[in-house]
C-alpha cells in the first residue's frame, strides 16, 4: 500500500515558468505529490492558462477586490482549505503574507528566490550580485517565515557569475536551476525526508557534493 500523493497548491502573480517545472515533475510516474489548485492573484496571467493546459484547476483571488491584506488572506486560506491542500509553494507570488498566514501555514509553505540567501534578499536581485561583484549566484528554496526571504533553507543551486554578464544573462542561468531545484525541494518534503532541527533543515539519504566548486575553473 503506498501513500497518497501530497496535495500541492501553487500560488503564482505572473507567466509560471517554475509552475511549469512542478506541473512536469507533478506528472511523472511516482512523484509523491500532485498539484491540486493553482491561484494567481494577478487575473489573465499566463500561468493560468498552463495549468489549464495541465488540466489543473484554477482560481483567481484579485487582491485588489479586498479592503485589506486580511481580508484578501482569509478568502485565500479559505480557497485553500476547501481544496484540501496540504502544502503551498509560492512561485512567483507577488505579495508578501502577513504573520497570520505564515503561522497557519508553518512549515508547509515554501518559496524559491533567485539568489543564494542570505545573500540578496528582495528585488533586484541579479543587479545586486554584479555590484557585489560575487563569483557565484544562483537560486534557494525555504520554507516561509515571517521575515522576507528568510526561513530554513532546504535546496540551493549554485551557478557561476560570468565577468561579462548582464543582469538578463544571469537571471536566465538562475532561472534554469530553479526549475531543477524547486521540483527535487518538493519531492524531498513530499518522501518526508526533510526534518527541522532549530531552523536548520535535515535531509534523510542527500548526497552532499565532495569537490569545492571554483570560478574561474583553475583548469
Amino acid at each position: 500500500m503506498t501513500n497518497a500523493p501530497l496535495k500541492v497548491a501553487v500560488l503564482i502573480s505572473g507567466r509560471g515558468s517554475n509552475l511549469q517545472a512542478l506541473i512536469d515533475a507533478c506528472a511523472q510516474p511516482g512523484f509523491p505529490a500532485r498539484i491540486v489548485r493553482v491561484i494567481s492573484n494577478e487575473p489573465d496571467v499566463f500561468g493560468l492558462e498552463r495549468a489549464a493546459q495541465a488540466g489543473i484547476p484554477t482560481a483567481t483571488i484579485n487582491h485588489r477586490d479586498f479592503p485589506n491584506r486580511h481580508a484578501f488572506e482569509d478568502a485565500l486560506h479559505a480557497q485553500l482549505v476547501g481544496d484540501g491542500v496540504e502544502f503551498i509553494c509560492l512561485a512567483g507570488f507577488m505579495r508578501i503574507l502577513t504573520d497570520i498566514f505564515v503561522e497557519r501555514w508553518l512549515n508547509r509553505l515554501i518559496n524559491i528566490h533567485p539568489s543564494l540567501l542570505p545573500a540578496f534578499k528582495g528585488l533586484h536581485v541579479h543587479e545586486q550580485a554584479l555590484e557585489a561583484g560575487v563569483r557565484f549566484s544562483g537560486c534557494t528554496v525555504h520554507y516561509v517565515r515571517p521575515a522576507m526571504d528568510s526561513g530554513p533553507i532546504i535546496v540551493q543551486a549554485a551557478v557561476p557569475v560570468l565577468q561579462d554578464d548582464t543582469p538578463d544573462d544571469l537571471a536566465a542561468r538562475v532561472l534554469l536551476a530553479e526549475h531543477k531545484a524547486f521540483p527535487l525541494a518538493l519531492k524531498l518534503i513530499a518522501e518526508g525526508r526533510v526534518t527541522l532541527a532549530n531552523e536548520c533543515v535535515m535531509i534523510k539519504g542527500a548526497e552532499m557534493p565532495r569537490l569545492p566548486l571554483l570560478n574561474p575553473s583553475e583548469e
